[in-house]
């Protein structure tokens, strides 16, 4: 994010600083729609998720994700009911799955299925009045209390009668039969051999099916990831005696790279690699003037060089590109490009296309400024003056960075852009290349930020940076992990070259470290900003960037020198802890969802607690994997307090006794609902707890 880029003033009217600090609910408006003209079915079926509150668009899910498929299923009286999922998938292949109740007083059911094909997904729900087992439960009641013992067996016999089969003419022969006792023949109608065959073969009536809804599931890297920030330009940089500045190049990044993806990381994004303008060119930590040899800020991006689709001559030619991609494949690396879209006074855009921009009435363009601050350097665009225009151009550079190789795109600013220009163009990319990824940084009100998730980008910036107390992460991750999951896959960075957060600054290692387990463990998707494993924490006074910001200098890290005193001294960076972290990660699939996440308790307004769980029916070894996080959220003291479990969360009987692996240390304990916990800040401030649960039967040794 380019601190002074706004469409119509200052891209910074929702800054970070000021929204990050006001706490929020998701608060988009219920949705007004006419009366439908279908009736609503025998069996009402309502509030269906997943779906968009307005279900405007498709709801999105990632392969390998688990859902939830939820309906409110009722009807009059005291009929038992059951209901299923029909899916059917890309391909054109369908599916039953059963549901389950899971909250009888409010009528809800849920039926949980992973999914394993990208594409455009249907579902539906069926539901219908369970006849044999309404039967049976009015049986249970009466015939132990000598009520109409023989009309109920009668009504019993009249239901068997709908199926044929050697096992229901047993059962109807023998709920006829007056000679056996009340008792046996209720016992018959609990036959397992007569409830396997009414499982296949169900016994209902009053069937209803709702509307069908749509899922879009898109490739696991949508929404799965670890990210690296690296500014190319640094990697390799050299300062002579004089004081000039090499600039690094996209081969001597790429020496980089294997040290990035030692560290587990998946993806390495890269600032924009445009040619950068001159006019009113930002000097260092932000100086209205630059002085000979500033590079000036990469998002101020145009010059006589070129524009969006020219590379930075100081970089190297698209050979090298292709080279740093290409290297990059080789190591497991997958390559995210900026996409910003905005022009220094330099870009060709700006003589080529003057009716994009905004004019003030002296004829000059309207750069941006949120008065009195002005930000000459950076001119937005005016996506009303020529929309299609404008559209047909960037369509053609998204094009062009596909063609090149790339996949995957942040987003800067995107909500200083309009809505429809957004729809129109994930959806156009969408339909014609399916794997390509945006991610949107959006520090914005919730409706913005929601919206853009909701309309079609995969992954979303979040307030997380800014969420620090226990009480704020506790209503973050529940927000996350609620209902927008059902659109909207939140990207924890723990931090950019625009935010170094107070709890950065004066938190010291510990800081660093208790950030990085709750991003790393929280979403499926989280990222750093290198330096952050060098724990940089200095920021320029009065602000949340990091003093000597790399936006706007060459910043010269000796990586050789820090992992020569990390052998020695052990700790001196964060390395080893974001490598374990990833590892962790890669581990346990359960850290790959979004929507599995409890929030437990603790006595202590400092700890948090929270676990991850995910059924043996969805892991490649057949055994639930569930993990335990314990945070201290105070990175200079420690806390000894209780935590409180719900076991019934991690599919575990309450006071169940159970043993644990700290993942972090390799420390094991027994642990029960209630637990002792020390955390010291300065050795280990978060447990990572894997519950070792037993397998089943057969993948059992012996």
């Amino acid at each position: 994010m380019y601190p002074g880029e706004l469409s119509d003033g200052d891209p910074r009217e929702d800054s970070p600083s000021r929204l990050a600090r006001t706490r929020y609910r998701q608060v988009m408006p219920a949705p007004v729609t006419a009366a439908r003209s279908e009736p609503l079915g025998r069996i009402p079926i309502r509030a269906m998720s997943p779906q968009q509150p307005e279900n405007r668009w498709a709801a999105t899910g990632y392969v390998g994700e688990v859902v939830p498929f939820e309906a409110t299923v009722f009807r009059e009286g005291h009929g038992m009911l059951r209901a299923e999922i029909l899916l059917r998938d890309p391909s054109g292949a369908t599916s039953v799955h059963p549901m389950e109740m899971v909250s009888p007083g409010m009528d809800r059911w849920r039926a949980q299925v992973q999914l394993g094909l990208r594409g455009l997904w249907t579902w539906q729900v069926r539901a219908a009045s369970d006849d044999w087992a309404s039967w049976l439960r009015t049986a249970d009641i009466k015939i132990p209390a000598d009520q109409d013992v023989e009309l109920v067996f009668a009504a019993g016999v009249q239901l068997l009668s709908r199926s044929s089969g050697k096992v229901f003419g047993e059962a109807r022969a023998a709920l006829a039969d007056s000679r056996l006792s009340p008792a046996a023949r209720l016992g018959i109608a609990h036959d397992p051999r007569l409830a396997a065959g009414i499982a296949a073969h169900p016994i209902e009536s009053l069937v209803t099916v709702s509307e069908p809804l749509t899922l879009r599931v898109e490739r696991a890297r949508s929404a799965v990831g670890a990210w690296y920030e690296l500014f190319p330009r640094s990697e390799g940089a050299k300062k002579a005696k004089d004081g000039t500045w090499t600039s690094g190049t996209f081969r001597t990044a790429a020496r980089r790279l294997p040290a990035v993806a030692a560290m587990g990381f998946d993806v390495v994004y890269l600032p924009p690699v445009h040619p950068i303008g001159t006019t009113f060119r930002k000097g260092r930590n932000n100086a209205t003037e630059a002085k000979p040899g500033d590079p000036g800020s990469p998002w101020a991006i145009g010059s006589a060089e070129g524009g969006h689709d020219a590379l930075h001559p100081d970089l190297g030619t698209f050979a090298d590109f292709r080279y740093f991609l290409g290297q990059a494949a080789k190591l497991g690396l997958e390559v995210a490009m900026d996409l910003a879209l905005q022009c220094s006074p330099d870009h060709p855009w700006v003589t080529e296309h003057p009716e994009w921009f905004s004019h003030r009435p002296d004829g000059s363009i309207a750069y941006a400024e949120n008065p009195p601050k002005k930000y000459q350097d950076i001119y937005p665009l005016d996506f009303d003056t020529d929309p299609e225009g404008i559209r047909a151009e960037v369509l053609r550079i998204v094009e062009f960075w596909i063609a090149k190789g790339v996949a995957i795109f942040r987003v800067d600013n995107p909500h200083t852009k309009p809505l429809d220009f957004w729809e129109w163009l994930l959806g156009d990319i969408g339909e014609r290349h399916p794997d390509v990824v945006f991610l949107a940084e959006a520090f914005t009100r919730p409706p913005m930020l929601h919206s853009l998730a909701a309309l079609g980008f995969q992954q979303s910036y979040s307030y997380f940076t800014w969420r620090n107390t226990k009480s704020e992460l506790q209503e973050f991750f529940a927000e996350i992990s609620g209902p927008s999951a059902d659109y909207l896959h939140p990207n924890l960075f723990v931090n950019t070259p625009d935010i170094l957060s107070e709890f950065l600054q004066f938190g010291g290692p510990p800081a660093y470290r208790i950030r990085a387990a709750l991003a790393a463990t929280a979403s499926p998707s989280w990222g750093v900003y290198a330096g952050y494993e060098l724990f940089e924490h200095i920021a320029r006074p009065g602000s949340e960037e990091s003093i000597d910001n790399e936006k706007y200098e060459y910043k010269q890290r000796d990586w050789a020198a820090a992992a020569r005193l990390e052998r020695t001294r052990p700790g001196t960076t964060l390395t080893p802890y974001l490598t374990r972290l990833n590892e962790i990660r890669a581990e346990h699939p359960a850290l790959a969802q979004l929507r599995n996440m409890s929030i437990h308790w603790s006595d202590d307004d400092s700890v948090l607690v929270y676990g991850k769980h995910l059924d043996g029916r969805f892991t490649a070894s057949g055994t639930a994997d569930s993990l335990i996080i314990v945070a201290d959220l105070d990175p200079h003291s420690v806390r000894e307090t209780l935590v409180h479990l719900d076991l019934t969360r991690f599919g575990l009987e309450p006071d169940t006794e159970f043993g644990v692996t700290e993942l972090l240390t390799g420390a094991e304990w027994t642990w029960s609902g209630s637990n002792y916990v020390r955390l010291d800040p300065f050795v280990e401030p978060v447990h990572i707890l894997s519950i070792a649960h037993a397998a089943p039967a057969k993948h059992r040794a012996g």
